[in-house]
């Protein structure tokens, strides 16, 4: 037989096997199962960390196998078929469900062109480091775009609460596949850090290729080929090559759009061809707020020292909208994420070893389509889509924030200077490698954002008593957290509600929001393509 146990020990003990075995014992003990010492085999299945009521406990859970061995379960790689090139998928978009939709087609056989804006991993590297070190952006391949999507140089987090969706192990399993550490199968809060995705990414690319895959780096989807009958209908994109301008076609039995939360020009794209299939949705922005990584393990860990750096989400509600930490890196640096040369974008990411002297999260506020300012909604109903008014809102904020800094310097505040409504006359070190200005946040930020916020930081600081101090730094605007549009699609199809043949998946799209999600929706979309392609057939 099998069972679930759960134990908890001291952190002195995470190592001692000994202790952990009798502990183990001891739980089947307690749920009055029978066994016989040697008969016992524990299967690590997940840790986590409880330093609530000023005391630190490590909690482990194992599934335990009482007279049998371990059948293999949570190993399982799926059996990848070379492309026979019967059907041809278009996959608009290298990002996690752009990629896992492409692993899912080869399930069957199918041949994935994955046609990518951005540049493969080496080549983005380039970007990045020119992006961070001296203000040069490249628009097209940067923190956003580019091979392995916006999560690739900006942290890797995998941690999700959308399991209901699909097979979140079988997600983290490809990606140790690849070279991921196995101890994403077992954390309760994996992260893979993106000085190792791009290696990992790279191998994905490298095994799709060889079976029979394609990639088109560096070229943008321009167009939909649309067959107009009944309804329209998808065959195929236009592209155009970003280093040479070669203008070309790519026919397939169908397009999936995973093109992330940053192209604008999607939208647009749909928006001309069929405006009722995008509808505005709820998104968040605001800021990002860092401290030293110190005083976060402090607050955390009761003062006590431990190897890992400490973790927080926060979360309160003022006025009828949601404040909330999201994207929390610990030991982590905060990255300039802009997409075009008008703009100031931030996120935050952190290396494997979450091991930098600072910790940061985005403190963000709900924006709901209702809260969108009349002028945005009536430049959306003049362009034809009410639903890009949240767009035009996110984009204005974007180049306001560019206006208060100085490049890519972005526009920074103490957090006590923010809630007293000063001037910073200095900034504590940062991590933002472009670097920053002192700047009036709590002046300019729109000021049903900024009230939010206000209330939001006093909230977090009675739950975290020291994360208001003069060593917080306050760093303008987090607006990418998700994308205000979602393309429609049928329920039980996962079609484009009024393109037929045309796939919208992931974050860009609105039904997800991160890798893990991310991927899982690419391989339903694909998984929903075999099933007509068969059907077909």
């Amino acid at each position: 037989m099998t069972t679930d146990i759960s134990i908890t020990i001291k952190p002195a003990d995470e190592k001692n096997d000994a202790i952990i075995n009798a502990e183990i014992l001891k739980s089947l003990d307690k749920k009055g199962i029978p066994f016989k010492k040697d008969d016992v085999t524990s299967v690590f299945v997940k840790k986590s960390i409880d330093a609530r009521h000023g005391q630190i406990k490590i909690l482990l859970r194992y599934k335990v196998y009482i007279g049998e061995k371990p059948n293999g379960d949570g190993e399982f790689l799926p059996t990848w078929k070379k492309a026979d090139g019967k059907h041809t998928v278009i996959i608009v978009g290298s990002g996690p469900a752009g990629l896992y939709a492409a692993f899912r087609l080869l399930e069957d056989g199918i041949k994935p062109i994955l046609v990518e804006r951005g540049s493969c991993t080496d080549e983005r590297k380039v970007d990045v480091t020119n992006l961070e070190n001296e203000g040069k952006l490249n628009a097209q391949s940067n923190f956003c775009f580019g091979e392995g999507g916006a999560g690739t140089f900006s942290d890797g987090k995998l941690y999700t609460r959308s399991n209901k969706r699909g097979d979140i192990g079988k997600i983290y399993r490809i990606f140790v596949e690849f070279g991921a550490p196995e101890r994403i199968m077992t954390d309760a809060h994996p992260h893979i850090g993106t000085d190792k995705l791009p290696g990992i990414i790279s191998g994905m690319r490298k095994k799709i290729i060889e079976l029979g895959g394609e990639f088109y780096f560096d070229t943008l989807c321009t167009d939909l080929i649309i067959e107009e009958k009944s309804n329209l209908t998808v065959k195929g994109i236009r592209t155009k090559n970003l280093k040479t301008g070669q203008e070309s076609q790519l026919s397939g039995d169908a397009v999936i759009l995973a093109t992330g939360h940053s192209a604008i020009d999607i939208y647009k794209m749909i928006a001309k061809i069929s405006p009722e299939s995008l509808e505005a949705k709820t998104f968040a922005v605001g800021v990002r707020v860092e401290h030293p990584r110190s005083l976060i393990d402090s607050i955390q860990f009761h003062g006590k020292t431990m190897p890992e750096a400490a973790e927080y989400r926060l979360t309160t509600q003022v006025d009828g909208r949601g404040v909330y930490s999201f994207c929390m890196c610990p030991g982590g640096y905060i990255v300039p994420c802009a997409t075009a040369e008008n703009q100031i974008v931030i996120n935050g990411m952190s290396g494997s070893g979450r091991n930098s002297k600072w910790s940061d999260a985005a403190i963000v506020v709900e924006r709901r389509p209702e809260d969108i300012p009349e002028e945005f909604l009536q430049k959306a109903r003049e362009d034809g889509c009410p639903a890009l008014a949240g767009l035009y809102w996110r984009t204005e904020l974007e180049e306001e924030t560019f206006r208060q800094g100085k490049g890519q310097f972005a526009p920074a505040q103490k957090l006590t200077d923010f809630l007293s409504h000063k001037d910073s006359t200095a900034l504590p070190e940062t991590s933002y490698k472009p670097g920053v200005v002192a700047s009036r946040l709590d002046k300019w930020l729109p000021e049903e954002i900024r009230s939010r916020l206000e209330k939001g930081f006093r909230d977090f600081d009675k739950n975290m008593h020291g994360f208001v101090c003069d060593d917080a730094l306050l760093i303008a605007t987090e607006s990418r957290t998700s994308t205000p549009v979602r393309i429609l699609r049928k329920k039980e199809s996962l079609e484009c509600e009024g393109i037929a043949n045309l796939y919208p998946s992931g974050e860009g799209s609105g039904y997800s929001g991160g890798i893990g999600s991310s991927a899982m929706d690419g391989e339903k979309v694909a998984a929903k393509i075999c099933e007509k392609l068969k059907v077909e057939n």
